[in-house]
């Protein structure tokens, strides 16, 4: 084999730069797999060098089959990055690891030791970030159990069929998943990606938000000068609208705004056994 195709070949391994594959080449007397691990050796050191860097761009990847889904969520340093074949390939590369562990108490710490080929996610990871040039992070991976439930989800501002700036999940008990269940919940993951909702009900938001907002309406209310029964009947209206809000149900329909969606909910349950159960929703 040429200098030249021995190169070419060691480029497509290792992703690294002509010169670097040369001088690999040279120093271990064209043995490639020796080559390889020179690169890596390398790749590591570089790859060190950019792990304090910022990453705040990124993509997240939706997985499914019969067993899991999965969300996951890889940060790179540009948007450049975030949107190449290099770092999408890489995203379902570490998706359909993910995916085929079919372990819904998967955790993201478990995740990154997990081995495939003889190299741990966490290898793979420094790998890619020797060859893209920039600090990547494995940042979120949400793992939910498909057996018992059913699941809807919406990628937002995709760059493939599953991989986006947003994805959004609701997951819901029926009696008939027909087509009007599979619209609405699509619309509902749609909403969750337009609203943000932090909970699903008030009873689902935790105690020290809930006294954090009262703490915060009340003192400005105060500098009002109302009087007490008049302060207390502004702030009752105050945290009604931080409700509609920051809960799910009590959010206005986006897809219908003249109606809540615990309202829109109600409507579709006319015809159809909705039971909204979840959410889930990840965005950079």
């Amino acid at each position: 084999m040429s200098d030249l195709n021995l190169i070419k070949e060691l480029r497509d391994k290792t992703g690294a730069g002509f010169l670097d594959c040369k001088n690999a080449l040279s120093e271990n007397n064209n043995d490639i797999e020796l080559s390889i691990d020179s690169l890596r050796k390398k790749g590591l050191s570089k790859a060190s060098k950019k792990s304090s860097r910022e990453a705040t761009e990124g993509a997240i990847g939706f997985y499914k089959n019969e067993n899991v889904s999965i969300i996951l969520k890889i940060n790179s340093e540009t948007d450049f990055s975030a949107k190449s074949d290099t770092f999408l390939d890489f995203l379902d590369l570490i998706g359909g690891i993910a995916i085929n562990q079919n372990n819904p108490e998967l955790t993201l710490n478990s995740f990154l030791t997990v081995k495939t080929n003889d190299k741990s996610v966490s290898e793979l990871l420094t790998e890619m970030i020797a060859k893209i040039g920039e600090n990547l992070i494995i940042n979120d991976l949400q793992v939910f159990d498909n057996k018992e439930i059913n699941l809807n989800y919406y990628i937002h501002n995709p760059y493939r069929k599953n991989i986006g700036k947003i994805v959004s999940t609701v997951f819901f008990k029926r009696e008939e998943v027909n087509n009007d269940v599979k619209t609405f919940s699509k619309n509902i993951c749609m909403h969750i990606a337009a609203s943000k909702p932090e909970a699903i009900d008030i009873d689902q938001l935790s105690s020290s938000v809930i006294e954090n907002e009262k703490k915060i309406q009340t003192e400005m209310i105060k500098d009002s000068g109302k009087p007490s029964n008049v302060m207390e009947k502004i702030l009752e209206g105050k945290m009604k609208k931080f409700y509609s809000e920051v809960t799910l149900l009590n959010q206005n329909f986006v897809i219908d705004p003249d109606k809540t969606v615990k309202e829109s909910i109600n409507e579709i349950n006319k015809n159809n056994k909705f039971e909204l159960v979840n959410f889930a929703l990840v965005s950079l």
